[in-house]
């Protein structure tokens, strides 16, 4: 079956029990076909992919192709089943403790866990800029999203993930601007007969994997129908200025980790610069402008600080 624990390796109780529970729901016999399935000694072992290690030597771009092997040895999900529960307002620490169990139980994952897990095994590579992107496409009457973890390495852009197509996956960083990749990826849907209504670009991800602060998910939201090819195109390069100048300039104090924060309140941001806008609420509106969350506070549910 499916979700037969690699290796024969123990999985923790609550991820056995959504799948169980999901079998029990869609098969005529689920409980008792479970039960077999748990009681089962002859099972064969099934590889675990191993977690890519490097040598200090290894440049980026081979550590970026390795990192993608690996996301795609896991496999695509599927099952119908969510394996991993991924909450977008969790602190950073808090995902990449799920990517950790993710690389421990290596089952099978959609494109956002696949984020999470390439924030997760880039996070040594301190030379490399990571940032969310967001599709949202048409086809055949019904709406489609996806996500993909962008990348910038020596001012070349490319991208991790994991997708059913091909195309609309791993990029590697040959693109010399960030518009060139999202036209590449606008191209690929359009192989797949998809027309692409939205892009949404989030800011630099930390790499320090003690952060309690929360992905920036949507600081630019592109809609297409509202945007002219051109405007498209610049508001594409202002997004790409926009990090560069938060990433050249820095973001104020360090980021707050566990051990420098007792408490869990959401961490204070810098007084906005003149050249750009670090406050959620202060995004600049790209064909449409998101109403700010009143709920900036991340979800610590299942989260504690360890001092």
């Amino acid at each position: 079956p499916f979700f037969v624990n690699r290796g024969g390796l123990p999985v923790d109780e609550p991820t056995w029990e959504r799948m169980w529970r999901h079998v029990g729901r869609i098969h005529p016999e689920g409980d008792r076909v479970a039960q077999r399935i748990r009681g089962a000694a002859d099972l064969p072992k099934i590889p675990i992919p191993s977690v890519p290690v490097f040598q200090p030597s290894t440049p980026i771009p081979e550590r970026l192709e390795a990192v993608q092997r690996y996301i795609r040895e896991l496999q695509y999900n599927h099952t119908g089943t969510q394996f991993f529960e991924i909450k977008k307002s969790r602190p950073l620490t808090g995902l990449m403790d799920l990517a950790k169990e993710m690389t421990k139980e290596a089952l099978p994952i959609k494109c956002l866990e696949a984020v999470i897990l390439g924030i997760y095994l880039t996070n040594n590579m301190t030379t490399l800029d990571r940032f969310p992107i967001s599709f949202k496409t048409h086809f055949s009457g019904n709406y489609f999203r996806h996500i993909v973890l962008g990348v910038n390495f020596g001012g070349r852009y490319g991208a991790l993930g994991i997708s059913r197509r091909e195309e609309l996956m791993y990029k590697a960083p040959v693109f010399r601007t960030l518009s060139e990749l999202i036209f590449d990826f606008e191209e690929a849907y359009r192989r797949c007969w998809h027309t692409l209504k939205k892009v949404k670009l989030g800011h630099c991800v930390s790499h320090d994997p003690h952060s309690v602060e929360q992905i920036e998910w949507k600081h630019s939201i592109l809609d297409l129908d509202k945007l002219t090819r051109e405007d498209f195109r610049k508001e594409l390069e202002k997004h790409a200025r926009d990090m560069r100048l938060k990433i050249g300039k820095g973001t104020g104090p360090p980021s707050p980790t566990k051990d420098r924060k007792k408490d869990v309140s959401s961490p204070q941001r810098g007084q906005a610069s003149p050249h750009r806008r670090n406050s959620r609420g202060d995004r600049r509106p790209s064909g449409e402008k998101k109403p700010a969350d009143s709920k900036a506070m991340p979800d610590l549910n299942g989260y504690q600080i360890r001092v």
